[in-house]
């Protein structure tokens, strides 16, 4: 919630901008100048500071994870995160700006694979579903209450205030997770050389949960950012088209807890419902080529449906089939293929909608989410079954 305050705030304001029209582009970047942000290009600039630090860091601090422990670096990330924050709140000067943009993202780096790790260790490997269900909800409300509580943060004191409250908020956790996280000390680790993690980085056993998860994030963020944009080409309001995100969100929240109970609980395997999440999204991407609010309404909560399913499915797999020393470089390496799915998402179908329209991008991901489940299901037909008396291998 601490980064999303921020990072979605952000993206939302950007949004408000492109739907007021040209002459009040230069009303609020004219408005915002005092806080630094002086244009599009800069605004841009800065969402990607703290995206690219996230890509290049957190495998990174995965792996400090498993050396040194989980606890210290999450708690490093929250305090580092706290300071960032503090550097512009105090400073207020466009190079500070960008100065705390980068710590915040590289403090993000720190703290979020170190949490996943956390999580997984805490918890045996029968509860793990819960764990991650239970840990994706309180995630999915940071979602939501993030652009709600940065955009009146903003309206009532500019971007110095948010990041003083940021900085704040992160020291407060910061202080809860030093007094209540318990302390996991790191395990024995045989020695690993760079061919060794390329081929466990290569295993199916991690690229399928990771694809997954890179796939439920890039349409999670598409649905964020571009089922307002439908809704508007489609004459709905302001209104309308919040509350559709607002659906998506609470659709993935409410969503989570259950498919990790269900997981536990053997209703169906962490196989079959990530199958099931990834044609569900597909299938609210789907919806999102209808015209009008009932589809970009069934759009979000099927995209939000099929996201809560595959997000604590998918660590899950990972955290069991992950050696528990290994977890930190596992869960940082997981969170890449995430961050590559959020930016991928959106730039997929933007591009395709300045070829065509939005619709050709919505069915373009429609079909990469398709693919993967139609495939198994396709291969599992062609295969014959085996012999009595002689398992098939």
């Amino acid at each position: 919630m601490v980064k999303d305050l921020l990072g979605h705030q952000s993206e939302l304001t950007t949004r408000e901008i492109y739907l007021e029209g040209a002459h009040s582009i230069a009303a609020n970047l004219g408005a915002l100048s005092d806080d630094a942000v002086t244009s599009l290009l800069v605004l841009g600039g800065l969402l990607a500071l703290y995206d690219g630090a996230e890509v290049l860091l957190k495998p990174l601090f995965g792996t400090l994870a498993d050396r040194i422990g989980a606890r210290p670096v999450l708690l490093g990330g929250l305090i580092a995160f706290a300071a960032a924050s503090a550097v512009y709140a105090v400073a207020d000067s466009p190079g500070w700006l960008w100065a705390a943009r980068l710590g915040q993202g590289a403090a993000a780096s720190a703290f979020s694979p170190a949490a996943s790790a956390l999580v997984a260790r805490l918890n045996p490997a029968a509860k793990h579903g819960r764990a991650f269900g239970s840990y994706g909800f309180y995630k999915s409300i940071g979602y939501t209450l993030g652009p709600l509580l940065g955009g009146v943060l903003v309206w009532a004191g500019g971007l110095r205030l948010l990041f003083t409250v940021l900085a704040l908020l992160a020291a407060a956790v910061a202080a809860w997770a030093l007094l209540l996280v318990p302390r996991v000390p790191p395990l024995p680790r045989t020695r690993q050389t760079v061919a060794d993690l390329a081929r466990r980085l290569a295993d199916p056993v991690f690229l399928r949960p990771t694809a997954a998860l890179a796939g439920a994030t890039a349409a999670l963020s598409l649905g964020v950012g571009f089922l307002p944009v439908s809704g508007a080409a489609a004459g709905l309001g302001t209104v309308a088209t919040g509350a559709a995100v607002s659906v998506l969100a609470a659709c993935a929240a409410i969503v989570q807890p259950k498919a990790g109970q269900a997981l536990d609980t053997g209703r169906f395997t962490a196989r079959t419902g990530i199958g099931i999440g990834l044609l569900t999204t597909a299938a609210g991407l789907a919806c999102a080529m209808l015209p009008g609010l009932t589809g970009v309404l069934l759009a979000a909560a099927l995209i939000g449906t099929g996201t809560g399913l595959i997000t604590p499915l998918g660590f899950a797999t990972l955290a069991t089939s992950t050696p528990p020393e290994r977890l930190g470089q596992t869960m940082g390496s997981a969170e890449l293929g995430r961050e590559l799915g959020d930016a991928g998402g959106p730039l997929l179908a933007a591009s395709i909608a300045t070829l065509a329209t939005l619709t050709y991008g919505y069915a373009a991901l429609a079909l990469l989410l398709a693919a993967g489940p139609m495939t198994l299901v396709a291969n599992r037909r062609r295969t014959p079954p085996a012999p009595m008396g002689k398992p098939h291998t």
